[in-house]
């Protein structure tokens, strides 16, 4: 099993930045691929971004591309998501991801993930 624990959100005004953590425990390790993705009220999760296992490869989705930066540090099994002009619409909870070991291309699907955190809620105001 692997546990993940996202932290960083709050309350920001729009044109702000946050960044945001997730810590891997258990059975996690440098061997999964990482994501990021999203929730606000009423809506479906999305997806934000994806990670390599070794953090070479990225992947963003169309609405943070530019914004947002995804990257991991192995050695504290952490993977980071830092947002940068932050708009209303970015309003959500965020959630952290990984896929199976066995699993090494950046998926978007949220099927295309095994193991979930429990969410960090990010409010930005206008």
């Amino acid at each position: 099993q692997v546990q993940l624990l996202e932290s960083g959100g709050g309350l920001v005004q729009a044109g702000g930045s946050l960044r945001l953590s997730c810590a891997a425990s258990g059975r996690a390790d440098s061997n999964n691929v990482m994501g990021w993705f999203r929730q606000a009220p009423g809506k479906e999760r999305e997806f934000v971004a994806a990670i390599s296992r070794g953090g070479g490869n990225t992947r963003y989705a169309d609405s943070v591309e530019g914004r947002f930066t995804i990257s991991r540090d192995n050695a504290k099994n952490t993977v980071y998501l830092q947002m940068n002009s932050l708009k209303p619409e970015d309003t959500a909870v965020y959630y952290c991801a990984a896929r199976s070991f066995a699993l090494p291309t950046l998926s978007s699907r949220v099927t295309g993930y095994d193991y979930w955190g429990q969410g960090t809620q990010v409010t930005v105001s206008s």
